[in-house]
């Protein structure tokens, strides 16, 4: 019999019967399951190739992990799909870095493209192109620091505190530190007008500069008298530790016995720089600053053994001096006792780093503050000195605009700085007002027939510009701040000079005399 009742499992033919109907429904799952997979798959990588490679869903593809920057990435693709013209890719980029730093509101922060961090480290290392002057951006302008010595800045009569309006007629306001000085410094030989704001009420003076090559020498040194030498330091590059060492060597050979050191319109450099001069008059062992970044302790810098200056010294301070100067500053008259001469510094109590970026670029911003060895934070404040004493006013006049002539009956601010000047200089002005009358005419007269000039009493270009060397002369030879710290000096080192010795002669004979006289 082939039919088989359900009910007869007793049968060992029903479960062989039955076996093949589960086994075939199991291989169709199986090859259904693939199928699904296959496709999802397939699905996924076509998916991916479009997004990767469409134009229209790149960001969704590109959008980084971090979702605070969708909005960034969201607007470069709609100015690069939409501006009206051909935008550059990488000046977009450079913008929105420029426009994070610039966010930070810190004047000492700064995103520089590869040409600008070029010249940025050829400011530091080696001699540039330009005008020297060290400058900065404050309160939306950009604004001298100090000239460098001898640079045709200086010369020119650009003086700390000048803010530069235009450079060439192109007003900069609102430039950042590195744009400026790109427009600024140029070519040896080439000329650069810089409109000037001195003062809040003066009118802005246009200067013209003839560029130069400015050398990074930072050290100068010479004897004041037999006894004590002068040591100005511009700057703190790379080469200043070495130059300063030989500028001591040498005035120790002229018989140096105390030394006035000075950091006058010196804007700072390298910190390791400024280290290693502090190093030359902290006690071994003792603090010489401290640096403290964001959250952490402060980091304590002693100074160790080697070199020592070992003479008395002074420090000459004001207001260009700034940075690395106030490091300086605050380690020589806190750890060593110096005393500091002058005017207030100018309070820069900030420590950058400059990373370079991979395709040369190069980013500097604010990583730490400084703190002197008693702890004092300084920035915006400055280092007062111990013993202040002023520039006399002559030393701040305004440069004078010598495209305009001045003569009997000019009324006017130049007549004003003009009069201060010829006044500083010892010709009789009569009274100082502004008004150009007979006394003087009589003034420029005598001053141009001491010059050889043509004496006909008109202040024009000639006459000005032999007004102004002059007074840059008496500023350079009569300064009352190098002779306050170099009579503090001799005190405190107890050395005489033959000045003095003549006096308590005269004054031991008026003595003898007097004794006479009463006997």
């Amino acid at each position: 019999m082939d039919d088989k009742r359900p009910g007869e499992e007793q049968q060992p033919e029903a479960p062989a019967a039955e076996e093949p109907k589960p086994h075939f429904i199991r291989m169709k799952t199986f090859y259904f399951i693939m199928l699904v997979f296959t496709l999802i798959i397939a699905t996924v990588g076509i998916t991916v190739f479009a997004l990767t490679f469409g134009e229209d869903k790149a960001v969704e593809v590109n959008s980084p992990e971090r979702q605070e920057f969708q909005k960034l990435y969201s607007a470069y693709d709609q100015i690069e799909a939409q501006y009206f013209e051909e935008v550059e890719e990488e000046a977009l980029i450079n913008g929105a870095i420029n426009g994070m730093v610039d966010a930070l509101g810190d004047p000492y922060s700064d995103y520089m493209d590869e040409n600008e961090a070029a010249q940025f480290m050829e400011g530091i290392s080696s001699s540039f192109e330009g005008i020297g002057a060290e400058v900065q951006e404050r309160n939306g302008y950009v604004t001298v620091v100090s000239p460098i010595k001898n640079s045709p800045a200086e010369k020119a009569g650009v003086l700390p505190n000048d803010q530069i309006l235009e450079v060439d007629g192109e007003s900069i306001q609102g430039f950042s530190t590195t744009e400026a000085v790109m427009l600024i410094r140029g070519e040896k030989g080439t000329e650069v007008t810089l409109t000037i704001q001195r003062g809040e009420n003066a009118d802005p003076i246009d200067i013209t500069i003839v560029r130069d090559e400015i050398p990074i020498e930072t050290v100068y040194a010479e004897m004041v008298n037999d006894q004590v030498a002068h040591i100005n330091i511009t700057s703190f590059s790379e080469n200043t530790y070495d130059e300063l060492q030989q500028a001591i060597a040498d005035m120790e050979e002229q018989g140096m016995e105390a030394a006035v050191l000075d950091v006058r319109q010196n804007p700072g450099g390298l910190l390791n720089t400024a280290l290693d001069i502090s190093n030359l008059f902290v006690e071994e062992g003792k603090e010489m600053f401290e640096v403290q970044a964001k959250g952490e302790e402060p980091e304590v810098y002693l100074a160790t053994g080697g070199d020592k200056l070992d003479v008395p010294v002074t420090l000459l301070i004001d207001g260009g001096s700034a940075s690395a100067s106030e490091i300086l500053a605050g380690a020589m008259s806190e750890s060593a006792g110096v005393t500091l001469v002058g005017e207030k510094t100018f309070g820069k109590g900030t420590v950058q780093t400059a990373n370079d970026l991979s395709d040369g670029s190069n980013l500097k911003f604010t990583t730490a503050k400084w703190l002197t060895p008693d702890g004092n934070w300084i920035h915006e404040e400055g280092i007062e000195p111990d013993e202040v004493v002023p520039y006399p006013e002559y030393a701040s006049l305004p440069f004078l605009d010598t495209s305009v002539e001045l003569k009997d009956g000019s009324i006017s601010e130049q007549v004003q700085t003009a009069e201060k000047m010829l006044d500083a200089l010892g010709f009789e002005v009569g009274e100082i007002d502004g008004v150009f009358e007979e006394e003087m005419e009589q003034a420029v007269t005598e001053f141009q027939e001491e010059n050889d000039l043509e004496a006909d009493g008109v202040l024009n270009e000639e006459t000005m510009y032999a007004v102004m060397d002059q007074l840059r002369e008496k500023i350079n030879t009569e300064d009352p701040q190098l002779q306050e710290a170099t009579d503090i000096l001799m005190e405190q080192a107890g050395l005489a000079t033959e000045e003095p010795a003549d006096e308590e002669a005269d004054s031991e004979e008026a003595d003898t005399e007097e004794a006479d006289s009463e006997e």
